[in-house]
């Protein structure tokens, strides 16, 4: 009886232990009830800020003892075409808060585009809710494209060095490029090699490693407190696909094509091939527009799902507001940004070796008898 007392004792204090920690994160989300909806909206409308494109990099931001909200961030040149070429800085915007007057003509930032507006940044919409104002040539650098720049000085300087170093030392790499050399070799011996064939590809592999680090570095780069989000940005991979497609289809040999309009090939007659050309003609023919389409949205949706997931694991700390959820979350926030700078280079892999696949495709040839 004693004993079975002491168990008792023992499961008794066990869940009232664990009952504590549930309250205490119960009271936590219940406590600010009345704020959580605004909170959850806040954390919302952040996350959908950082995935978008903007016309600066915001560092932080803070509310002084006059109730005004303070960004602290870089802006960046604001470059329009209306009746004239229109050159100012984002800061004019304060973050949409206020209309920019250019030579007097406004304009006011409104879901991240440059509308026209007047004096007192009237937003006109139709029925479907969508600004109907006029929108000039937005010609701007933007957070993304001062990222690609920078990781193309970074490329530019880096590959330099590289070469100098193998030409002082004989063919030896020195310095940084001790670390990058065998990438480089590595994307060629298990990447190009092996899938385009030793004949064809020295011409592919000038395209493949520019590919691979530029992708490699934009989502590394990502990882940074910049909040930089290149790679999630579906009109980037939509370029670095079309580069992919055109290579593939304007280096194409004759049996490339040969293969997606006469797969069969002189395997049967004229006659009877016709019936199944006409279903496997527009299958190749689709398959053309498929593979670039499949690159861009692996890479595409890859990153932005990371950067949902990290971003989501931050706000929780906010929304929990306990000492058992907020460093929870924080350890999920810090064990999935160790998975994304592994992730970061599997889609720079994934993306070079699906291209180097479609090269090898493209430049096959077949002996024919």
């Amino acid at each position: 009886m004693k004993r079975k007392s002491t168990i008792l004792n023992r499961v008794k204090k066990s869940a009232a232990v664990l009952a504590l920690l549930c309250s205490s994160v119960v009271f936590g989300e219940t406590k600010d009830q009345a704020q959580g909806g605004d909170l959850k909206a806040e954390i919302k409308e952040y996350i959908a800020h950082h995935l978008q494109d903007s016309y600066d990099f915001s560092f932080f931001s803070y509310t002084n003892d006059q109730g005004e909200h303070v960004y602290v961030g870089l802006p960046l040149p604001i470059i329009l075409w209306d009746n004239g070429l229109k050159v100012f800085s984002s800061s004019k915007f304060h973050h949409g808060e206020t209309v920019a007057n250019v030579d007097g003509n406004y304009y006011a930032l409104h879901h991240n585009k440059i509308y026209k507006t007047d004096a007192a940044g009237t937003i006109n919409y139709d029925e479907a809710q969508h600004a109907t104002n006029n929108k000039p040539l937005d010609l701007s650098i933007t957070k993304s494209v001062v990222s690609m720049m920078i990781v193309f000085l970074i490329m530019f300087f880096l590959f330099k060095s590289l070469a100098d170093s193998y030409a002082k030392n004989g063919g030896i790499a020195a310095g940084v490029g001790r670390f990058f050399e065998p990438i480089v070799l590595y994307v060629r011996d298990d990447i190009a090699l092996p899938n385009i064939g030793d004949k064809k590809y020295k011409k592919y592999m000038s395209f493949l490693l520019t590919i691979f680090f530029f992708i490699w570095f934009l989502n590394i780069l990502g990882l940074t407190p910049l909040g930089v989000n290149v790679t999630g940005n579906i009109a980037v991979t939509f370029g670095l696909a079309l580069l992919t497609f055109l290579i593939t289809n304007l280096t194409g040999t004759k049996d490339y094509w040969l293969h997606i309009f006469d797969p069969l090939g002189s395997t049967m007659a004229w006659y009877a091939k016709v019936p199944l050309y006409i279903i496997l003609i527009p299958i190749e023919v689709l398959g053309i527009f498929i593979k670039p389409f499949s690159l861009l949205i692996r890479l595409y949706a890859n990153m932005q799902a990371g950067h949902i997931v990290l971003m989501s694991l931050i706000g929780l700390m906010f929304i929990f507001k306990s000492w058992l959820g907020s460093p929870l979350s924080f350890g999920l926030a810090f064990a999935i940004s160790l998975i994304e700078v592994l992730v970061a280079l599997l889609q720079a892999y994934i993306f070079t070796m699906l291209s180097a696949l479609y090269f090898g495709f493209a430049a096959e040839e077949h002996e024919h008898h």
